[in-house]
C-alpha cells in the first residue's frame, strides 16, 4: 500500500524584531518579533511503497537566501511531511529549527513558527522558550498592509554568514553599538506589535523606521544595497519606511507606500529600473498544510 503525504508551509515577511530571536541573544535578554506568513509556499511530498521505502521531494516558489525564510519553511514542511498528522505546530517548528542548528545555523526561531502557525504573529523568545500569539487586525487593515507594503526581490545574493558572525563577535565582546542596536530592535518589535494591534499606519511607518535604526547600528552593510533606490524615494515623501526582508545584504525589500497613486507608480518604476521584481502578496492565515493519499493498489 502506497502512502503519499504533501505538505505546504508558508515563507514569511519578518516586519520587527529580527535578530533579537537568537538565542545568542534571548538567552540573555527577552527578543520579540512581529512577523507575516505569506502565500507564497515550500511544498514538500513524502511518498512510501509497500516495502516503507520513502522518497522525499522539494518544490518552492520563492528563491532559496531570498531572506523570506525558505530554508526554515523547507525543514517545517518536510517535519510535517514525515511526522504524524497529530503533530502540534508548535512541535513541528521546534524540530525543524533543530534540524538547522546541527547544520551549523546560528539563526533564530522566528521562521519556523511563522511557517508552523501562519497568520500575523506576535512571538516572544527566552531561552529555548518560544511564545506565540495571533494577530488579527480587521480585514480593512490587513488588505492595508497587502497594498501599501510593495515586496521586491533584489535578485542580489543574500548577506553572507560573515557579516553574521561578526556581528554576534562583536555583540559577545561587549560592543555598544550592537548591544544599543539589539535593544532598539525590541523596541520597533513593541512599536509594531502596538500598531497592528490599534491599526495604525502612521505607528507601522514609525516602527519600519526604528527597526533601520537598528540595523544601521548592527552594520550599515545590512542595508547598503537597497539605500540607493529607497532613499530618494523615501526623501521625496513616496515612502513612509522600508527595510529587509530578513537579515538584509541582498534578498527581499519590503516598502511601505503611500496611499497616493504617482506614489505608488514612483516606487515601482525606480525598483523595475534597479532590476528588481515586485510581487504580490497576501496574509497566509495557514500555517502547516497537509494532505495524505493512499494507494491500496
Amino acid at each position: 500500500m502506497a502512502r503519499e503525504v504533501t505538505v505546504k508551509a508558508p515563507v514569511r515577511i519578518d516586519l520587527a524584531g529580527g535578530w533579537t530571536d537568537v538565542p545568542v541573544y534571548c538567552t540573555r535578554k527577552p527578543g520579540m518579533v512581529v512577523n507575516i506568513a505569506i502565500n507564497r509556499f515550500i511544498t514538500a511530498s513524502c511518498v512510501s511503497d509497500d516495502e516503507r521505502k520513502m522518497e522525499v521531494s522539494y518544490r518552492t516558489e520563492m528563491p532559496t537566501g531570498c531572506g523570506l525564510g525558505t530554508s526554515a519553511a523547507m525543514n517545517v514542511a518536510l517535519v510535517a511531511a514525515i511526522s504524524p498528522a497529530s503533530e502540534e505546530p508548535a512541535s513541528i517548528a521546534e524540530k525543524a529549527y533543530q534540524i538547522e542548528a546541527v547544520l551549523g545555523n546560528t539563526g533564530g526561531r522566528q521562521d519556523q513558527w511563522a511557517s508552523a502557525f501562519g497568520g500575523i504573529q506576535h512571538l516572544t523568545f527566552e531561552a529555548e522558550q518560544v511564545t506565540n500569539a495571533r494577530l488579527v487586525p480587521s480585514e480593512k487593515f490587513t488588505h492595508w498592509l497587502e497594498q501599501h507594503l510593495l515586496l521586491f526581490d533584489t535578485h542580489l545574493p543574500h548577506v553572507s554568514g560573515d557579516l553574521h558572525r561578526g556581528i554576534w563577535s562583536r555583540y559577545a565582546s561587549g560592543d555598544s553599538e550592537v548591544i544599543q542596536g539589539l535593544a532598539t530592535l525590541y523596541g520597533a518589535a513593541e512599536g509594531m506589535l502596538k500598531s497592528i494591534s490599534g491599526e495604525d499606519p502612521e505607528g507601522v511607518a514609525d516602527a519600519l523606521k526604528t527597526v533601520m535604526k537598528g540595523v544601521d547600528l548592527l552594520d550599515p552593510r545590512l542595508h547598503d544595497p537597497f539605500r540607493t533606490v529607497l532613499e530618494p524615494l523615501e526623501a521625496f515623501g513616496h515612502i513612509m519606511g522600508w527595510k529587509a526582508m530578513g537579515a538584509g545584504g541582498g534578498g527581499v525589500v519590503g516598502a511601505l507606500v503611500r496611499a497616493e497613486q504617482d506614489s505608488m507608480d514612483a516606487v515601482t518604476q525606480a525598483a523595475e529600473k534597479a532590476g528588481w521584481t515586485p510581487f504580490a502578496w497576501k496574509v497566509e492565515p495557514i500555517g502547516v498544510q497537509r494532505k495524505e493519499k493512499v494507494n491500496h493498489g
